[in-house]
Order: C-alpha cells, then structure tokens, then sequence
C-alpha cells in the first residue's frame, strides 16, 4: 500500500543543552499543575515495557517519558532517568512546531503581518526567501528544496554541497549561500487568492524554513522578542521551570549575543512542561482565542505532503511518518485516523507532542532513540476511543437482529 506520508530524516547531534548559548525563558510564579489519576490496561503495560527497557548496544535508551494527559488529569506518566541531564528534555524537531506557535503570538501581538502576507525581511534579500508569503514558508513549500532540506538532500538539515549544517551557522552567514537564488517555481499562482489555498508548490520538509520564520520574528519584534517569549511561555503556557530556545552560535566558538537574529529552532524544558504547552495550545483553541484561531488557520490551510513512501507493519514509527498533511509547522491527518482533529509535533529520535483535540488528549513522549514501539502506545491510545465505539455499535447491531 502507498501512502502520501513524510520520513522526516534528521540530522542526528549529540544531546547539546550545554554546547549552545541559549535564549532563556523564566519559569512562571503560578505554575500550572496538574492532577493524577493513573491507569493500568493494556496500553500502560506496553509504556512500562518500553520504558525499562535496557539500553541498546549503541548506549540509547529509547523511550525515557511517557505522559498520557486525558478528562482533565494524568492517565499514565512513566520516566527514567537518562542521558538528557537535569531532566532537560530537547525538542528536536518539535521546536520547529513551537517556532510557529510564537509566529501566532507575533501576529495577534501586531508585530508582523498576518500569514497571507510577503514577509519584509532585509536578511533574506536577493534570496529566495525573499518577499515570500509567509504561510509558504510555514507550510514548508518555500521552492527550497534544490538547495535545502529533506526531499532532495536526505535530512532536514541536508543541504547542496557539504558540510554546512543550517542550524549552527548564523542566518546573515548561512545567506550568504542563498545569494541569487531563486524559488523552483515561479511565485505567480503560489497564493490562490479564491481558494485561499497555497497552490503550484512541492512540500519539503527544511530546517532552513524554520530558521527564516524565527529569525524573521526576532528581527520584528526587537527589543520585545524575550517579552514575546514571556508571554507565551512564562504567562500563558504558565511553566514550572526555566525553558530555553538554542541559538546557532556555539559555545568555545564564538561569543554570546544578547541580541541579533541567532535564532534556531532547538528548544529544551522540562517533560511537564512539554505538557503545560500543550494543555495551554488546546485551551487556546477550545476558547477561539486570536492564538486559537491562527492554530486553526494552520490546520485549514494544511497541504497534502505528496510523499509515496512504503508503509508497513514497523512499530517503531512516529507521528511525522504517518501524518499525512502538514500546515504551519504541525503534522496533521494521521493515517487511519483522518476523521480526527490531531496535531502533531515531532522531532528526531521519537520526541512526540500530540494534541487530539476531538478527546481533549494530549500525549507526550521523550526518548533517546527511536527504538520503541510507537505503534502500540502513541498510536494506539490515539486511536483507542474509535475502536471502542465501533465495538458498542456492532453489539447494539447485533442486539437489533436478535
């Protein structure tokens, strides 16, 4: 069976919360806490299995958390202690998603433009980048992937030529490469103005995107881009500890900037509070706020990613490999499950943050690698209420021809 779904390659790097300087985010004073009601069933049992299982014989662990948040309190919440010190769980590609969410915070804050509109950015001039719309560049079809990114290149990382990783060069720097480039397509027909689709464009899954969004932000808001971070992370998202974005100056390197576009996508918190930022997402779309409504412009204006790829019966998957659209940084449509409102985070080596919104579930998993059975805990649980409901309509069924 072919299916239209993405791999999301990335490039590996070792845990790297203290090789780069980092954008620090205070810990709220009125922390979000959260009530528990732990289950045991099927799926737990298969968590716990996963989570003592011994380390592989490349050092990795696999699965290190679990949290599984449903009807208002904790169902399952199983962790090990791991490489990742301090309990500071990195985000790989998740980030890229949390990128996006404070792009929303940007536009209901009246710092940029909102998403159909060109982005105004004299980093990226004479560039391809350059006076793009900025859900091209969300939606990840920026007409990049000649240059960049994982349709052509292997990994999001991936890049012409060697040895430049997108994500440890500064933006001005990195552009430099970019000079005189121009987008695979032309940019007439790339915003349908009657359909408000996005139109004539191939999905390519880019670390480079992201970076240009970020770093597009930062440029915006200025003086206030460590305001804007507090806002939504410190006093919306409410979390318990200090949270960090990674910047792409490297520590014995170069010297720290306390201001300038050094931007990359890298985030790293606390597993709980991976959680709080979820829980503080749903609740922005269940109550229509102006972030509510631009994570529901995400989903509307989602793409198919128009990858055939083989899928099989593996169940050491991820959410990426079986969403099978994407809008504005988030996966959505889950193979088997596109009747439900999912959105999906994911990063390299199995990092998950899902909100299923139909059940008001949010799952989180941190792991190490991603040799764990994703098929049978992730998926499952995701996936749970629909066979249930199925089996109390056969029985009322046959109840009826009785």
């Amino acid at each position: 069976m072919m299916i239209g779904v993405v791999f999301g390659h990335h490039k590996n790097e070792k845990y790297a919360f203290d090789k780069l300087y980092k954008y620090s985010i205070k810990k709220s004073q009125d922390a979000v806490e959260f009530k528990s009601a732990i289950i045991n069933n099927e799926i737990s049992a298969v968590v716990e299995e996963q989570i003592n299982k011994k380390k592989s014989k490349n050092g990795d662990y696999g699965m290190v958390s679990f949290i599984l948040f449903e009807d208002g309190v904790i169902k399952i919440d199983q962790f090990k202690k791991s490489k990742y010190r301090n309990g500071y769980m990195p985000s790989h590609s998740v980030g890229k998603s949390l990128v996006s969410l404070v792009t929303g915070y940007a536009i209901c804050g009246g710092y940029i433009d909102p998403i159909d509109r060109r982005i105004d950015y004299p980093t990226v001039e004479n560039t391809l980048y350059e006076n793009q719309i900025l859900l091209n560049l969300l939606n990840m079809t920026a007409g990049d992937e000649h240059i960049v990114g994982d349709r052509y290149f292997g990994d999001d990382n991936g890049f012409k030529g060697k040895g430049v990783n997108v994500n440890t060069i500064p933006i001005k720097r990195i552009m430099k490469k970019f000079k005189n480039t121009k987008p695979i397509i032309d940019e007439k027909g790339a915003w349908n103005t009657s359909t408000g689709k996005i139109e004539g464009r191939k999905y390519n899954y880019s670390a480079m995107t992201t970076n240009v969004i970020m770093n597009y932000v930062i440029y915006k808001t200025g003086d206030d881009w460590n305001k804007l971070l507090h806002k939504v992370f410190t006093e919306d998202a409410k979390v318990k500890r200090n949270v960090y974005f990674g910047k792409s100056i490297r520590k014995n390197k170069e010297g720290n900037r306390s201001s300038g576009e050094y931007g990359r996508y890298t985030f790293f918190a606390d597993r709980y509070d991976y959680l709080r930022i979820a829980y503080s997402m749903m609740n922005h779309w269940n109550n229509d706020t102006c972030v509510g409504k631009y994570l529901k412009s995400m989903y509307e204006n989602r793409i198919d990613k128009n990858y055939d790829r083989n899928y099989n019966k593996r169940t050491d998957m991820s959410v990426s490999q079986m969403a099978t659209s994407y809008g504005g940084q988030f996966h959505f449509d889950l193979y088997g499950l596109e009747h439900k409102t999912i959105l999906a985070m994911d990063g390299f080596a199995g990092q998950q943050l899902i909100i299923d919104f139909d059940r008001q579930r949010i799952i989180q998993v941190s792991s190490t690698d991603l040799h764990y059975d994703w098929r049978n805990t992730v998926y499952k649980q995701l996936q749970k209420d629909w066979s249930e409901i199925w089996k109390l309509f056969k029985l009322k069924i046959l109840k009826l021809y009785k």
